[in-house]
């Protein structure tokens, strides 16, 4: 009797320790597994130096590339002369580097979009001043020679002359919420072309140009507001308040864009002459070092046709520089890795069949192919045009990694992050330095400053702080790939429970994306269905479950053939590999194939509800995160994109999880923030009456004024432990 209580003393006593090393689900939504960056770290014109925001978030320093340590403090918000600030949030530095502006009171808008109050610091004198007493700001943008700085406000441009006491020069009068806006795009441009600004100085500052949106029949869409808490609107305690902005669903209309030019010493307005296709986009707008050029990029409303015109903005003038015909649509990436030189324009193009870079002369005229492999390049650092050398990211090794390489003038190429991972970097302004950021799917990001020859210095953040914090017993994430019944190979990552055995049958649960271009599977700290090194995803396995992520059809890294796939009909592949990876683990001996579930949010949410709907019947259950369930729902620019209109493709937007509400299987639980502005609740809302109708059981867990990001107080930790409930409720 004593040795039977001694006994089950000691397994009391094991299981308190080993439930020690568990991870808790609010320290994992608080931020406690957060990896360390190197916060707004920002190369300095003299190419030897970088500026970053110091960890207490009280000053600027200034780094030395070559030695990573500091050489002075470039801002203190202890040490102004003028006005004083307790916090600041971001900075902006001049052209010159004698000038900087400092963001405060940051109030976010949509993704990329915010207001904020801006100060204007002399990094020599010290002084600090407000940029402008009129309210707050919005894109502040530096002339080249940083005497005066262009703002938005309310949809209206202003300009700030330092050489004049700081006067403010309003631009546009004719700005107004919800019809014209000046300078910054509209919700639509700035979400789906990733920007936030839409104006610029030309390269002597004497004139200002800038994208205008007209708006006025874009159809408005409306979400109701409640007073709701963290934080509180009370405004909205007894009625419900709105929110309406304006958001063209595929097939309806866009803004009417134009491009204007503004000559600060005569004040005069022009309208600049671009082609542009009917209802086209200009999705970038770009300065020059020549002052009569400002570069404009152009897009036709099917995406397929880029074209680049330099613009007069003072002649309003236009010339075609080059026009790149892609096959379906250019990926919207090519915006931002573009490299416009004083005698060369760099592009990719996945004319070939993967992403690579073709070098032109100024004038449009094709010089060479610079990169010839067989696989993406996935990002542009940087094109050298004294030595040739054009510095980037591509997925050399394979679609689960991403190497640093350098392409010299005479075409031979140079890895120079050979180690296995997801590598990137940050490069100097002369390109003699990077700081390289590395990491594995099991390690942590480390920072290291390196030659442009790839030879390191010194290690300037190892993480070392995250890693002793990690359980002791963490799982390791797998790699393995397998083949569908349609012969199309598929790469997958597993995390396997803590203490494994090979001779029981686990429960698993899937997540996944799935949108055209993304990748989960990543050799990478980033990996896992909410980030933070795959940790909600631990917490899962940590319960008894295998977790695996498996990278369909439309996703990126593996060339054009394999992204595209989807074009005109998306969920329909992307549904099919899932149900085939769901029938390839349930061929495994240790996988429980009557206790499969799936999840996903926004695209991966869509995914869930078109596998679980595919007619297979694997998945006993799953859960859809702000699902899009009809594309008619969803915005012009993504939508059209890869689908075109519903008037030219009746049919793949007629295959919809709607469509397929009677088809569904297995238990479902639906999470949507009510104040979604990029997949609105009316997405949920539309589907759940479908199952209704279809006689279908589900859940629904709607979200009080909560964005698509689902968060905000105790928001966030109440929706995955949702998730975590109703897979245990549901799979075992």
């Amino acid at each position: 009797m004593k040795r039977t209580s001694a006994f089950i003393l000691s397994l009391l006593v094991v299981a308190t320790i080993f439930a020690a090393e568990r991870l808790d689900l609010k320290d994992i939504t608080a931020g406690k597994y957060s990896a360390r960056h190197l916060p707004a770290l920002t190369p300095l014109q003299d190419g030897e130096s970088y500026a970053q925001i110091s960890q207490d978030r009280k000053r600027i320093e200034r780094y030395a590339f070559r030695t990573g340590k500091a050489t002075g403090t470039l801002f203190d918000v202890e040490n102004t002369v003028g006005e004083m600030i307790t916090s600041f949030d971001a900075y902006k530095m001049s052209p010159n580097g004698k000038k900087m502006l400092i963001q405060t009171q940051t109030k976010r808008i949509y993704r990329h979009s915010f207001t904020a109050t801006y100060y204007i610091y002399d990094i020599t004198t010290r002084r600090l001043e407000k940029l402008s007493e009129g309210g707050p700001q919005q894109s502040p943008v530096w002339s080249p020679d940083g005497n005066l700085i262009a703002f938005v406000r309310e949809n209206n441009i202003f300009i700030i002359k330092l050489l004049y006491d700081n006067a403010e020069t309003q631009v546009t009068k004719d700005g107004k919420r919800n019809e014209i806006i000046n300078g910054i795009p509209d919700w639509v441009n700035e979400e789906e072309f990733g920007f936030n600004t839409a104006l610029t100085f030309n390269a002597d500052g004497t004139m200002l140009t800038w994208i205008r949106y007209d708006e006025t029949q874009v159809p408005v869409y409306q979400l109701q507001m409640f007073k709701g808490s963290k934080p509180e609107m009370e405004q909205n305690r007894l009625y419900p308040g709105v929110y309406e902005y304006k958001y063209p669903k595929a097939g309806e209309r866009n803004a009417k864009v134009s491009l204007h030019s503004y000559d600060v010493q005569s004040r005069q307005t022009r309208k600049l002459d671009v082609p542009l296709p009917d209802d086209g986009y200009i999705p970038r707008l770009k300065a020059t070092k020549n002052a009569d050029r400002v570069v404009v990029y152009t897009l036709n409303r099917h995406q397929d046709e880029l074209s680049i015109y330099a613009v007069n903005p003072r002649s309003t003038v236009s010339k075609l520089l080059l026009k790149e015909k892609a096959d379906k649509y250019v990926k919207e990436s090519v915006l931002d890795d573009i490299q416009i030189a004083d005698s060369h324009i760099l592009i990719p193009s996945d004319r070939d069949g993967y992403m690579q870079l073709y070098l032109y002369n100024i004038n449009g005229n094709l010089l060479k192919k610079m990169t010839t492999g067989k696989y993406d390049v996935t990002d542009v650092y940087g094109f050298d045009e004294q030595t040739g050398n054009v510095y980037y990211q591509a997925a050399g090794r394979n679609p689960m990694n991403r190497e640093v390489y350098v392409t010299a003038r005479n075409g031979k190429t140079t890895c120079l992050t050979p180690q296995e991972g997801w590598n990137s970097a940050v490069f100097s302004t002369t390109m003699r330095y990077f700081i390289h950021q590395s990491s594995t799917m099991n390690t942590p990001y480390q920072f290291d400053i390196c030659t442009s020859a790839g030879k390191k210095l010194l290690t300037l953040e190892d993480n070392s702080k995250l890693k002793a914090k990690l359980p002791a017993d963490m799982p390791e994430k797998e790699l393995f790939t397998f083949t569908t019944s349609e012969g199309v190979t598929l790469n997958g990552v597993m995390i396997k429970p803590e203490g494994f055995d090979a001779t029981r049958k686990y429960p698993v649960i899937m997540w996944q994306y799935g949108g055209p271009g993304s990748q989960q599977v990543m050799n990478s700290w980033s990996m896992g269905s909410v980030g933070q090194g795959c940790m909600f995803d631990i917490y899962l396995a940590q319960r008894g479950f295998i977790v695996v992520c498996v990278d369909g059809r439309g996703t990126g890294g593996r060339g054009s053939d394999f992204e595209k796939a989807t074009y005109l009909t998306l969920g329909d592949k992307e549904a099919k590999d899932q149900v085939e990876a769901a029938l390839y683990l349930s061929s495994l001996p240790y996988v429980d194939a009557d206790n499969i579930g799936i999840w996903g949010w926004s695209y991966g949410g869509f995914n869930t509800l078109m596998s679980m709907s595919e007619g297979r019947g694997v998945f006993k259950a799953g859960v859809a995160v702000a699902p899009p369930t009809d594309w008619r729902f969803y915005d012009t620019v993504y939508t059209e994109r890869y689908m075109r209109t519903p008037q030219e493709n009746p049919q793949g937007y007629g295959d919809n999880p709607i469509a397929r509400a009677d088809q569904l299987q297995g238990e479902l639980l639906i999470c949507h923030g009510m104040a979604d502005d990029n997949v609105h609740p009316q997405n949920t809302y539309e589907y759940a009456e479908a199952l209704v109708q279809a006689d279908k059981h589900f859940y629904m867990n709607m979200y009080t004024n909560r964005n698509h990001s689902i968060y905000g107080g105790n928001t966030r930790n109440h929706l995955l432990r949702q998730i975590a409930n109703f897979f245990e409720t549901n799979l075992k």
